[in-house]
């Protein structure tokens, strides 16, 4: 057995991936492309849902995993007709930096500045870092933003995790309770019940709670307060088979848990900087 964890290059659907294993056996798969996590096995179970149907071109975004969505989120920002959903990051390559690895601990950090892919769609200037943090039945991801500019930078975004689940007609999201809730789907406000159940499509953004949400009393989700908002998302069997990334039936096994800035952007001035990030935690039986 090794006596540290490791790291080693490998591809994944052609696309160029680092694949970290930590000596107890929790694995982690991330892709060049978009910094994007693509499998977190812990305990030996996969952790997170990627669509088999998903398109791996080395351009068009990655469907499942984590996503990272930067500088807005889906299509409300400060340039939202100009910018693809989500924002541009999850397109283009990031560069990798030298992994920091020891006996129960591993972390790859991925980097992305401004250049004349992303001028294309932003002027702005910036620097990205996403720091994957692999620890025995822990994954967090920190997303850490840099303006490089002269002028002040706006953003909204997510890190737009896609939890495995046997069954989301199953599922049960506790830790909401009493929160402030908009559904996107009917633009009607509420506040949260104690359990979240998904019976049909569900797309709803909340104002981040203090305490950290389970997901099937086996998974404990939590943000940074850096982050206004949670969005929880899974598109149902109608949204699902008009998804072309998606198979038919993957919505049955998939719940988005989101760590987002929804509406309101963030501002930075010239030279801030801004950090926020999602932690995933396997609970003991």
């Amino acid at each position: 057995m090794n006596a540290q964890a490791t790291c080693r290059d490998t591809a994944f659907a052609g696309l160029p991936a680092f694949e970290l294993t930590l000596r107890q056996g929790d694995r982690l798969l991330v892709a060049l492309h978009g910094a994007h996590v693509l499998s977190w096995v812990s305990g030996g179970q996969e952790r997170l849902y990627l669509s088999p149907q998903s398109v791996m071109d080395g351009q068009a975004a990655i469907r499942g995993g984590v996503p990272v969505c930067f500088p807005q989120f889906n299509q409300r920002g400060p340039m939202a007709e100009r910018l693809p959903k989500h924002g541009f990051v999850r397109n283009v390559a990031w560069l990798a930096d030298a992994p920091e690895l020891d006996a129960e601990y591993a972390r790859l950090t991925l980097r992305l500045s401004d250049n004349a892919q992303t001028r294309v769609w932003w002027p702005q200037a910036f620097a990205l870092a996403l720091h994957i943090d692999l620890s025995p039945g822990a994954l967090q991801l920190t997303l850490d933003v840099h303006n490089t500019d002269t002028q002040a930078l706006a953003f909204s975004g997510a890190l737009h995790t896609y939890l495995a689940v046997p069954d989301v007609t199953q599922a049960t999201l506790q830790g909401l309770g009493g929160q402030p809730e908009c559904d996107s789907l009917t633009d009607t406000h509420a506040l949260a019940p104690d359990s979240i159940r998904f019976a049909t499509e569900f797309d709803r953004f909340y104002e981040a709670g203090p305490q950290p949400l389970t997901l099937n009393d086996s998974l404990q989700i939590s943000q940074s307060p850096s982050w206004a908002n949670t969005v929880v998302w899974n598109p149902a069997q109608d949204l699902s088979k008009r998804l072309a990334d998606m198979p038919d039936e993957g919505w049955q096994h998939m719940l988005c848990v989101e760590a987002a800035q929804v509406h309101t952007p963030i501002t930075l001035p010239s030279g801030g900087r801004w950090a926020g990030w999602q932690r995933l935690q396997v609970r003991n039986p």
